[in-house]
């Protein structure tokens, strides 16, 4: 089975309080203790970032480690990636965090991970990566499109209702044919893929929404999607 869990926003890095995305992840690995490995990339490799991760995940019933790629900590980032059953991907910049996992063949080993059942998850830039595109702020001043991984067909907004000139920007960039119809994700709120295909949306705030957004007849057409509180 092929998992990916993509967050809007929300997790230990905005509620540090509010785990409930976090165990559900862990859940989903199917494994007692699992093994979890939580990539900073899109934030430069923030320390900060991943002592926050850690103070998190020591609290759940997990095995966390980190992966840095400014300063790799191994020579074998395959071996690394594959002995997990959980990749976490931090926010940040998409743009940047793309180029380098580039450079260290990153998209290929993490789409063999995902073939063969490690599950992938991320909030922000971290759920953008997994589409074929995404919307972003990567560029200061500017919401542009991006070309990601293409795990998953569509594009993707995170931060849906976080940050107020993301949906119009989203509905303006689909009216334009400048990026493919897809996923707007609210803060609190998760898409849960299985084999490539939507099979749940789940949140960790009562009223954080996901929608799926379509184009016709020349407009921008929102429904939203049934949530599972996990609260």
């Amino acid at each position: 089975m092929q998992q990916i869990i993509a967050l809007g926003g929300g997790g230990f890095s905005m509620e540090p309080d509010n785990l409930l995305l976090d165990r559900y992840i862990l859940a989903q690995t199917g494994k007692p203790h699992p093994r979890v490995c939580f990539l900073p990339t899109a934030s430069g490799d923030s320390l900060d970032y991943v002592v926050k991760f850690n103070a998190a995940f020591t609290t759940l019933d997990c095995q966390p480690s980190h992966l840095m790629l400014v300063n790799p900590s191994t020579n074998d980032l395959e071996s690394f990636i594959m002995a997990k059953d959980a990749i976490y991907v931090g926010g940040g910049n998409t743009k940047s965090m793309l180029a380098l996992w580039r450079e260290w063949d990153m998209p290929r080993i993490l789409r063999q991970a995902w073939q063969n059942g490690i599950l992938l998850c991320g909030i922000s830039a971290g759920a953008n990566c997994w589409f074929e595109q995404c919307i972003t702020d990567s560029i200061p001043g500017h919401l542009t499109v991006l070309e990601c991984l293409g795990f998953l067909s569509g594009s993707c907004s995170p931060h849906y209702d976080g940050e107020p000139g993301r949906r119009p920007a989203y509905h303006r960039l689909i009216r334009e044919a400048k990026i493919a119809p897809g996923y707007g994700v609210e803060d609190g709120a998760a898409l849960h893929f299985v084999d490539e295909s939507l099979a749940h949306v789940v949140s960790s705030r009562p009223a954080a929404k996901a929608y799926r957004l379509q184009l016709a007849g020349g407009e921008v057409v929102e429904t939203q999607l049934p949530a599972r509180y996990l609260g």
